[in-house]
């Protein structure tokens, strides 16, 4: 069975010792940084812009995961992979031509990422699931840190690993939103791959400590 990913989100890093966050990141077990990027339009909040990203990518020794949660994510694309971005995320929500976008972040060398609402069903994948590297399902709303799971999360996981099963993807399966130490081995079990824990990790007392936990229970 493969090794399932800890991804904390530094959306919930703290954003006045961010630097010290991100150190922390490094030296635990975590195996990759996720950045969420939100322009107030996609969805009712903003977050980091470039240059802070750039100041994370300075410091980061592990994967980049950046997930866009803005409209019009095709004008950006380069702009992210000149900023360090290893996978690039976008929203099937904000995307007209979804194949186009994920052959667009491809061309740049990088990962290319899907993200679902939680309203939005697996099958709209259908016919791109086999050009995507990682699907984010979000089990909560996006937008804002420190929301309660959605408990229907565990069926769409399963749907999606059938669906990547049937077409014979390599497709990794992300969850984005209320995770913890509760639900992490029922979604490892249910056929996720990649965890993002934000609030979780951050607002921990040792958060060193919760990401070895965390990664423990999810591979055990």
């Amino acid at each position: 069975m493969s090794t399932k990913l800890i991804a904390p989100s530094i959306l919930a890093a703290d954003f006045a010792n961010l630097q010290r966050d991100i150190e922390m990141v490094n030296k635990s077990e975590a195996d990759w940084f996720h950045i969420d990027i939100m322009d107030g339009v996609f969805v009712p909040n903003i977050s980091f812009g470039m240059p802070v990203l750039q100041a994370i990518s300075k410091h980061a020794k592990k994967t980049i995961d950046v997930h866009l949660m803005i409209v019009e994510p095709d004008r950006y694309i380069k702009t992210f992979a000149d900023l360090g971005s290893n996978i690039l995320t976008v929203h099937y929500e904000a995307c007209n031509h979804l194949h186009r976008t994920l052959q667009a972040i491809k061309a740049e060398g990088m990962q290319a990422g899907v993200a679902l609402n939680p309203h939005t069903n697996i099958n709209v994948l259908e016919d791109t699931i086999n050009d995507i590297d990682l699907v984010c399902i979000m089990s909560v709303n996006p937008g804002f840190g420190g929301q309660s799971f959605i408990e229907n999360t565990y069926n769409k996981v399963k749907q999606l690993k059938e669906l990547i099963l049937k077409k014979g993807a390599s497709t990794k399966i992300e969850i984005d939103g209320g995770v913890t130490n509760k639900n992490a081995k029922k979604l490892a079990d249910a056929g996720a791959d990649v965890l993002v824990a934000g609030s979780y990790v951050f607002k921990s007392t040792n958060q060193i400590e919760t990401i070895r936990d965390l990664n423990a229970i999810a591979n055990s």
